[in-house]
């Protein structure tokens, strides 16, 4: 078939009654699908079911220092957990704490602190007239979210396919004091799926800062989800910027939320000793220690970083057919129609999707009356704004195969009627 685009009006009109015919068939089906977040499926968190009698016994209960994990204290986490923290995100232990299930609430942890304490002798940022953070979009929804809930004023910065366009990171990050931070997925970002280049990490490292308290927040969330091999390779942020001598400017986050129980995992913070020692110093006064009993159990479960990668192996060969089916049929639907554009990725969760402009909302609205809930249109903005209404994050993970199937015949038919919609309106 011609691309939608070389059609005539009487064209579109006779396609777009065809298609809406397929819509309602599929309505009438009473689906009940849901594609709207990234969520393990119930195969890959019975993957982690022996972590439960990973421990059993009270010699098993101390960890290899001859703490007990069932008592208080351990504020920055047992050794064997750093260790294998430490391991998935390449940094050295002695760089790393080991904390509770979410690196979310690490995150919003990290940003509160600087609200109320500053950065290293630096003003508080509640104290301060305007506080800005970087964007990177489309992006993840849950960053933008942390910020915006302090007040802090969210800057679009536009994807490319090697990362954030650095030149205009550069920019803010140099010439404007009031920039502290940007959001970064740098590894199979969410949710296009991009890692960031050589060279955007290198750039990243070698930032000469407007503000002393900007800080890269670096959430490293798909360390270790390849389901294609070889998986990409992300430089080390921390390897960049010591070299570049800026050992202070990065925060890095991670999380076996994704490896093990995606409610019941361990999180990560790893930094400069500069930076982890002020953190740590002003954690102590917000807890006693984390679940440490948690974390000797995921140690006892994934061991090393050859065990994750093992772990990781089995759920790459869940999540590779649910990937596959989706493009497949996005191929095959959609392919030579000019009504959008999606990404390819060898890991992490997200395929990101781009149809013409002004369709994603009528996309996202299409689906859900049919009974498949989507990503809501614009969540990958910052202010859930997306100016162009082209972006729908796709989430294959959850649904099984046979689901998803179905599922992504109705989100094309739903992409080609918003396509013709939007065509004949220009028309």
């Amino acid at each position: 078939m011609k691309a939608y685009q070389e059609l005539s009006a009487q064209e579109l009109q006779v396609e777009q009654e065809c298609l809406y015919q397929g819509f309602l068939e599929f309505k009438a089906r009473g689906l009940k699908l849901n594609m709207a977040r990234g969520k393990p499926s119930s195969e890959q968190l019975d993957l982690s079911m022996p972590i439960l009698d990973a421990i059993n016994s009270f010699q098993a209960m101390n960890d290899s220092e001859g703490t007990d994990t069932r008592n208080y204290g351990g504020l920055t986490g047992i050794k064997e957990a750093r260790e294998l923290m430490a391991q998935i995100m390449e940094v050295p232990a002695s760089n790393t704490i080991v904390l509770g299930n979410s690196s979310l609430n690490i995150m919003y942890d990290t940003v509160a602190r600087s609200m109320t304490n500053g950065v290293m002798g630096s003003t508080p940022w509640c104290k301060l007239d305007k506080v800005r953070f970087l964007c990177p979009a489309p992006g993840y929804d849950r960053h933008f979210a942390v910020t915006e809930n302090f007040g802090i004023e969210l800057i679009t910065i536009p994807m490319t396919s090697e990362g954030p366009d650095m030149d205009l990171v550069t920019q803010y990050v140099e010439n404007d004091d009031s920039v502290k931070g940007i959001w970064c997925v740098p590894k199979y970002s969410n949710p296009q799926g991009i890692t960031y280049s050589e060279e955007t990490v290198r750039r990243f490292a070698a930032l000469e800062p407007a503000a002393a308290d900007f800080r890269i927040y670096w959430d490293n969330a798909y360390a270790v989800h390849d389901f294609v091999e070889p998986g990409d390779v992300l430089l080390s942020l921390k390897e960049a910027c010591d070299a570049a001598g800026n050992p202070d400017i990065w925060y890095m986050f991670a999380s076996t939320s994704k490896i093990t129980f995606a409610g019941s995992g361990i999180s990560a913070l790893a930094s400069s000793q500069s930076n982890l020692a002020e953190i740590t110093k002003q954690m102590a006064f917000q807890t006693i220690g984390p679940d440490k009993i948690n974390q000797l159990r995921h140690v006892a479960f994934l061991r090393d970083i050859d065990g994750v990668r093992a772990h990781m192996k089995k759920q790459a060969a869940l999540l590779a057919p649910r990937f596959s089916t989706v493009l497949s049929i996005l191929d095959e639907q959609l392919g030579d129609l000019g009504v959008g554009e999606w990404t390819h990725p060898k890991g992490g969760y997200f395929i990101s999707f781009d149809g013409l402009a002004n369709t994603a909302k009528r996309t996202v609205a299409l689906a859900k009356e049919a009974g498949v809930t989507l990503t809501g249109a614009g969540a990958t903005y910052p202010y859930g704004n997306d100016p162009l209404d082209r972006n729908i994050r796709i989430a294959p993970t959850y649904p099984s195969v046979d689901e998803l199937a179905i599922a992504c015949q109705l989100f094309t038919i739903c992409a080609r009627i918003a396509a013709t919609e939007a065509l004949l309106a220009q028309q």
